[in-house]
Formats: C-alpha cells, sequence, structure tokens
C-alpha cells in the first residue's frame, strides 16, 4: 500500500495544482484589467466610418450590446453582444448588423425588443432580417391596439412598422424612404410615405391615443454648415390614417414616459415626454392630458448642435432604479423626475457636465454602465486647420465604461448657456415659453431689442412648479443698448417667463447659468508622471489606431535623456496594453508622417495666444503655463484632436478646450475643460481609453503603461478624467502695450466657461475704453461697460460672479499703446 503512496501524493499535488490553477485562471477571468472604468478587451469594432453603442440593455442575467454603422439601412458588420458576470463578451453569430438604437422590453411576452432583435428570457435570440424590415432603426413603442402581442418599429428615414412578437411577422405601416425604396421609385410599394419634415429620427413612443416620433435633422445643404436653420421634427399619428401630424418643425432625440423601457402602464393618463432644441436653448415638450406644452433649459455644451443631426447621439431619458430618472442632453446629466406633468413641473435640476459621447446607459451588477461613441474613421464634417492633415483612426471602434451612479454629480461643473428669443419678433403682452430657473447658483440674462422706444421685458415666476405665475421683475431696456439682469440665489422658483409691454422685433433674451466649480488648481493624483516643462527624461511620440483589422495602437515613440533622443522606435500597444517594440522603421516612418503634428497653426505675442482658423477668424486665448507658444520651449505638441466622434479636444497654452464640429459653431463655442501644467506630446482614443504621450522615465501606477522594455511610456485613463485636472485658469487679453488705432475692435478674446473674473486696463493717451461681449457666440456684440482710463494710470475691473459671455473684445476711443488683461481664477 505504501509503495503507492507518492504516487497518490503526485496525483493529490497535480488535483491540487491544477485545482488552484484553474481557481487563478477563475479569479483571472472574473477580474480582467481595466483603467478608469474602461475595460480595454471589450472594445468592439466594426468596417465602417462609425461604430457607435445604439443600446445596452441588462436581460436574462446577461447585459446585451448593440453597435451601428454609420449609415446602413440593409445591414453591416456590427453585432449583437452578450456580456457575462466575468465580463466576457460574446458576439451573436447571426447577427446582422444595421444602424440599430432602439431598445424596449415586451411585458406580456416577457421579451427584450434590441435593435432587429428579439430575446426571450431565456436568452433565446431571434432575428427579423433587413430584407423584412429594412432601415436604421432608431426606436421601438408599444401598440396602441394590441400591445398584448405586437410593437411598433420605426427607423430614422420614417420607416415604421408593426411586429408581431409571437410570429415575428412584420406589416409595413409606412415606407423607409431608403431602405425599403432603394432603387425604386417611391409610389412603388403597399405602404405610404410618413412624408415627414427633417431627416435623421431618433425616438419613439405612444401614449394617450397616439404615436410620438421624433426626428432630430434635416438634410438641406444650409444644414450641413449652419445650426440655426430649421430642422427635424415632433410628429404624431393616430394608427389609423394615412398622414401624420407635425407637432413642432424642430430638433428632437428621445420621447419618453415613466413606464421607460417597458411602456407607459398607464397609457391613457400617464405623461409623455420629449426632448430637442433648436439654436437658441434645449426645448422639453410635455404631453399631459391630451395637450402639448413646451419648456426651454439652457445647453452646457454646443459639441451636440448642428443642424443636419448628425452630432447627437441618442440622448436619453431614463429609469436606472434611483429615485429620479437621469436624462443626458447637450453634454449634461440631470435630473428628471418620473413625475413630471404641467402642475408638478418641479425637479429637473443639472448634475454635472461630460465629455464622453454617450449612446445608451443602464445599471447593471450595481454599476452604472454607459455605452460609447469613441472612435470613428470618419471625420464627417469636423476638418480644420488645427488638426491639420493627421489620418483618423485605422478602424472605427467605441466600447463600455463601468462606473458608479455617482458619476452624475462628480464630473464638469454645471454651465447652463442658452436664450428664450434671440433675435426674434415678439408680439406684445404674450408670455414666452417657461425658461428653467432652478437648479443653478448664478443666473444672470442679457436683455436687447430693435426698437426704437424703451421696451419694458416683464418677468414671471412659477414658484413650485404648479403652473402657478407671479410678477417677479420688470426691466426697461433702451433702443440699441443690453440691459443685464441678476437673480439673486434667495429669488427662488421652478420656471421662469418673459413677456413685453409692446410688440418688438429682434429681440434678445440670453440666459447665462453656472454652478460654482469646486475644483482646485493642482491636478489628481492619477495625472502623476506625465511630462512637465522640467522633465529632462521621458518618453514621447505620435500615437493612432492602426488599421488592417490588427486592433492595435502604434505608438511612434522617442526615448529622451537630458534633451537628446536615445532611442526610437516603433511600439505596438494590444487589448491587454501590453506596450511592445515592433522593430518596425517602415511603421515609425508612416505613423509618423501621417499622423504628424501640425506646426505654425498658433500664433502667439505678449499679449496672449492667437489662434486664426481656416476662415481667417482670429480667436485669442488665455496662457495657463509660462510659455511663449506651444511649440517653445518643449517641442511641437498636439494641438487638436478628435477623441470622441464628431468632438474635439483643443489643448492650448495650458487648458484643455472642448471645441465642438465646424457645423455647431466650432471655435465660436470652444468651452474650457481644465487646466494643467503638463506639455502633453500627443493624445488620441483607443478602446475607449484616451492615451496621452509625453511621458516621464520614473512614471509608475495604474495610469501608465509602461513598454516591455521599460524605454517608453503612456499614460491612459478616460477623457472625463480631464476634470481631475483642475479648474480652468488663465491669464492675457487682446492687448499689452500693443499700438491701437483708434475706433477699430480688438481680436475677440475667450470668456466663457471660466470663473472669478477681471481685468487690468492702460494706456499711454487718456482714452475712454469700450468693453464689448458677444453674449450668444455668434458675433452678437454688446456694449457692457465704458471705462474712463488715464494716460499712464492702471485701472481694474471686476466682473460680477455670476457675469458670462462667450468672448470679450475692447475698442479704443484714442489711438496709443494700450493693455487690455483678463485674469481668470
Amino acid at each position: 500500500m505504501f509503495r503507492y503512496f507518492p504516487l497518490l501524493l503526485l496525483s493529490c499535488f497535480a488535483w491540487t495544482t491544477a485545482f488552484s490553477a484553474s481557481r487563478i485562471m477563475a479569479a483571472e477571468k472574473e477580474m480582467p484589467r481595466q483603467i478608469s472604468g474602461i475595460y480595454p478587451h471589450l472594445a468592439y469594432w466594426n468596417d465602417h466610418g462609425e461604430c457607435g453603442t445604439g443600446a445596452v440593455v441588462p436581460w436574462a442575467g446577461k447585459l446585451w450590446v448593440i453597435t451601428y454603422g454609420p449609415h446602413f439601412p440593409n445591414g453591416s458588420t456590427d453585432k449583437l453582444y452578450t456580456i457575462d458576470q466575468h465580463l466576457q463578451s460574446t458576439p451573436f453569430a447571426e447577427s446582422v448588423g444595421g444602424t440599430p438604437a432602439n431598445r424596449m422590453i415586451h411585458n406580456e411576452t416577457n421579451q427584450l425588443l434590441i435593435g432587429p432583435y428579439v430575446v426571450s428570457s431565456a436568452g433565446n435570440v431571434r432575428v427579423i432580417p433587413p430584407s423584412v424590415m429594412p432601415g436604421r432603426l432608431t426606436g421601438n413603442a408599444r401598440h396602441l391596439f394590441d400591445p398584448a402581442n405586437k410593437a411598433y418599429y420605426a427607423t430614422m428615414e420614417e420607416g415604421f412598422y408593426e411586429v408581431d412578437l409571437n410570429s415575428l411577422e412584420v406589416t409595413t405601416l409606412f415606407q423607409d424612404s431608403q431602405g425599403q425604396l432603394r432603387g425604386k421609385k417611391p409610389d412603388e410599394g403597399s405602404a405610404p410615405l410618413a412624408k415627414l419634415p427633417g431627416y435623421h429620427g431618433k425616438g419613439l413612443y405612444s401614449g394617450q391615443g397616439r404615436l410620438i416620433y421624433a426626428n432630430n435633422g434635416d438634410n438641406a445643404r444650409e444644414a450641413l454648415v449652419r445650426p440655426d436653420v430649421p430642422s427635424g421634427c415632433l410628429a404624431e399619428w393616430d394608427g389609423k390614417s394615412e398622414t401624420w401630424t407635425v407637432i413642432r418643425r424642430n430638433q428632437f432625440c428621445d420621447v419618453r414616459g415613466p413606464g421607460d423601457l417597458r411602456g407607459n402602464p398607464n397609457p391613457e393618463t400617464d405623461p409623455v415626454w420629449a426632448i430637442g432644441w433648436d439654436h437658441r436653448s434645449l426645448i422639453l415638450m410635455l404631453l399631459d392630458d391630451g395637450k402639448w406644452t413646451s419648456y426651454r433649459l439652457p445647453k452646457a455644451s454646443h459639441c451636440y448642435d448642428g443642424a443636419h443631426g448628425w452630432n447627437t447621439e441618442w440622448p436619453r431619458i431614463h429609469d436606472i432604479g434611483l429615485a429620479d430618472f437621469n436624462m443626458t442632453m447637450h453634454g449634461m446629466f440631470w435630473h428628471f423626475p418620473p413625475t413630471f406633468t404641467r402642475t408638478n413641473s418641479a425637479g429637473i435640476a443639472p448634475r454635472s457636465t461630460y465629455l464622453k459621447v454617450i449612446g445608451d446607459y443602464c445599471r447593471w451588477n450595481d454599476q452604472l454602465v454607459f455605452g460609447c461613441d469613441d472612435a470613428a474613421q470618419s471625420e464627417f464634417l469636423n476638418t480644420r486647420k488645427a488638426k491639420g492633415k493627421v489620418v483618423g483612426p485605422g478602424q472605427s471602434h467605441s466600447n463600455l465604461w463601468f462606473t458608479s451612479t455617482d458619476i452624475f454629480d462628480q464630473l464638469g461643473p454645471p454651465i447652463g448657456r442658452g436664450a428664450i428669443w434671440l433675435d426674434d419678433q415678439v408680439a406684445a403682452n404674450t408670455p414666452s415659453e417657461p425658461y428653467l430657473f432652478s437648479g443653478f447658483e448664478k443666473r444672470n440674462v442679457c436683455l436687447t431689442h430693435g426698437g426704437e422706444q424703451p421696451v419694458t421685458f416683464i418677468f414671471e415666476v412659477d414658484r413650485k412648479g404648479n403652473d402657478q405665475w407671479t410678477r417677479l421683475a420688470e426691466v426697461s431696456v433702451p433702443p440699441g443698448k443690453a440691459v443685464w439682469h441678476s437673480f439673486p440665489q434667495s429669488e427662488a422658483g421652478v420656471w421662469l417667463r418673459l413677456s413685453l409691454d409692446q410688440s418688438c422685433e429682434q429681440v434678445t433674451a440670453q440666459f447665462q447659468y453656472a454652478n460654482p466649480d469646486q475644483r482646485g488648481n493642482h491636478p489628481a493624483d492619477i495625472f502623476q508622471g506625465i511630462r512637465t516643462t522640467k522633465s529632462n527624461n521621458y518618453s514621447q511620440g505620435i500615437v493612432r489606431v492602426r488599421g488592417d483589422k490588427l486592433q492595435t495602437l502604434a505608438f511612434s515613440a522617442q526615448q529622451v535623456e537630458d534633451g537628446q533622443v536615445v532611442h526610437e522606435g516603433f511600439y505596438e500597444l494590444d487589448d491587454n496594453l501590453r506596450l511592445t517594440d515592433k522593430h518596425d522603421p517602415a511603421a515609425f516612418k508612416w505613423t509618423s508622417e501621417h499622423a504628424a503634428i501640425p506646426t505654425g497653426v498658433l500664433d502667439h505675442d505678449e499679449a496672449s495666444l492667437l489662434y486664426i482658423d481656416e476662415n481667417g477668424n482670429r480667436w485669442r486665448l488665455p496662457r495657463t503655463v509660462p510659455a511663449p507658444s506651444t511649440e517653445e520651449p518643449f517641442g511641437p505638441l498636439r494641438l487638436s484632436r478628435e477623441v470622441a466622434t464628431e468632438r474635439d479636444l483643443f489643448n492650448c497654452g495650458g487648458t484643455f478646450y472642448e471645441l465642438p464640429a465646424r457645423n455647431a459653431g466650432g471655435m465660436s463655442k470652444v468651452r474650457p475643460i481644465a487646466s494643467h501644467p503638463f506639455a502633453i506630446h500627443d493624445y488620441c482614443s483607443y478602446r475607449g481609453l484616451m492615451i496621452i504621450s509625453g511621458v516621464d522615465a520614473d512614471a509608475s501606477g495604474e495610469h501608465i503603461i509602461r513598454s516591455d522594455d521599460g524605454r517608453v511610456a503612456v499614460w491612459a485613463g478616460v477623457i472625463d478624467d480631464l476634470w481631475k485636472l483642475g479648474k480652468p485658469v488663465g491669464d492675457g487679453g487682446p492687448w499689452k502695450e500693443t499700438s491701437v488705432e483708434a475706433r477699430v475692435p480688438s481680436d475677440p478674446y475667450l470668456m466663457t466657461g471660466f470663473d472669478s473674473k477681471s481685468l487690468t486696463l492702460s494706456s499711454d493717451a487718456d482714452t475712454q475704453i469700450t468693453i464689448e461681449v458677444d453674449i450668444t457666440g455668434t458675433g452678437n456684440w454688446q456694449t457692457y461697460q465704458v471705462a474712463d482710463v488715464k494716460a499712464n494710470q492702471t485701472q481694474k475691473l471686476d466682473f460680477p460672479a455670476d457675469f458670462q459671455a462667450y468672448w470679450v473684445r475692447l475698442t479704443s476711443s484714442q489711438p496709443g499703446k494700450v493693455t487690455g488683461q483678463f485674469e481668470y481664477r
């Protein structure tokens, strides 16, 4: 017996080793590597110009995810994915792709509708092929007459279908104008065309006896370049007639009700909400007791503007199991009360601003999961001088972002810009739409008009959100002048509305809201190791996502010691975040040339930094680092790059800015994110991460990815980590001992998004300096103040805490050497 004991021990040892190994493997499987909530191995890719996340829904014990390409009504290489408890992703083998963003849970059949897929409670998937239901699927809604068995599907080009959820039989109600009819004449079909204005549909919902559809774009030529032309619509259908009714000709996205993904539990009486916007502000439409009511809210970001509708990736009002619903709209997280009605409208409030492009979000495994649109191979219309001729990512891809629901209140400080009227004709004694009054501590409005006599603006407030209005203030505005009116924090109320004592043309009421920016001026510890102007030993180089389906990141890297390049190499970063020297000089050269950092794009003088855009417009920006330009003394640095689809970052003078696409306002609507002391060489998006090159040689930590040979490194995080760099600050202005001509306005100098603001003026001759501000970011210049400046004397002006404008410029009444310098703290 004992002679077998060694074998028994060996057998037990082998079994124990195998068991331990399996436990280790299981543990490793359960804990894949993540940085800032991004798991690189979960990234999904397609073969098209864009790869966004259309929907993320917890169902049947897993997380279900669909991706979309930019314009594929008849299918694409996109897929349906499931993600299990161990964060392992499995693509559905029979995926048909397309451009889907619809999702709904059907109660009676206990099925998930997601894209063209119908998923049972056991996780079994049936497919409705594009040949049967063509179009870019964008929304689902409960059926008006047979909700137990059928559901509605809508496409972005106004195709509407009725699907039997038992048999999956499809009935075409209105033909998709480019899916089903591609290659055919519009009259060749058994179903009619909806013939709605607009293009680029988004949301769908049913309630109070109607099917409601939101469209957020237009295909007119002007819509490609101007954000202020008519676009989109909100429409409804009774489920029986051959025509739709247009409710409002504006851009709309999500349509939702208190039942969210499952549909309203009391469809005849429950409210329905629709969110949208125009060039003035956000628009919230409410269907309550059979009547539509409209409200307006401010915008945090202008990156979502654009009359074509491409820049707006499925904002949602969504129930994720918190006390309030959450709303994503124009770059801000909002509290949205699920009880919102006309007589109970209190509770909408800003939470924080964000940078990611979020297609959908949900709660799963006690985490908040965002489905994002991260890296598009196509720049669409988003080319600009600041970016140079850098090639885009070699392959489109995106990822999920796992975080806590606490993130809703922890990113950028809330800021709100918007108008009730913007150069509009207004009738006398006619109340405006209600505009949000609550949720912001700093509130200011600028009032102007084009009349020839004084006009009185009458403010009314709904203090409790019960549709009861009381007089708040009256402000008389002289002709040809702007008047600013501030609201103290003690002035409580939910909504504000305006009226005039007389009819008038070219009326503007532009609001500037903000909450205090509580950030400090020092970067969080996660940024330790990024190169500063004092670094002597570091690595840097060009970063870009590779093509040819390699799904890796190219890093044409240089190792620098005491200012000298001691090593160059082409490194590759993979899905496990391994950075390896590939010893490929040709790839190093190609990446360095085709993704090169453009030089000479930014100019500077003693006054400030100067950017001249592709249209010849001049824009001045502050400095936050003691360097004369972004090219000295620490070499060329990346100025601008797309790091989320159709959204650019602009890294200039020690401040990161959010830069909208040119068709959404471009540089005129730029907004500071955070200031920093770092010499960031390059940056890009990869597998949902933001990658930064320019890292100290001795840097370490979870955000530092060092190469296998230890010679080079990159920093990795999420784009919204940038808020943790610190509050935007800066010094500069249009003039610094600058020789100026009389009555010639200076270049515009950025003002929006900064906190404490002051201006120092001086001149070598007696003069009057007129301070003008652009109140809308569209060249709407209004005189704020005229300062008398005595020769060789310095005058300082502090702006009120609640004062904001997009840009500021100065004009001197006399020629001379003049200084106008702003300090933002």
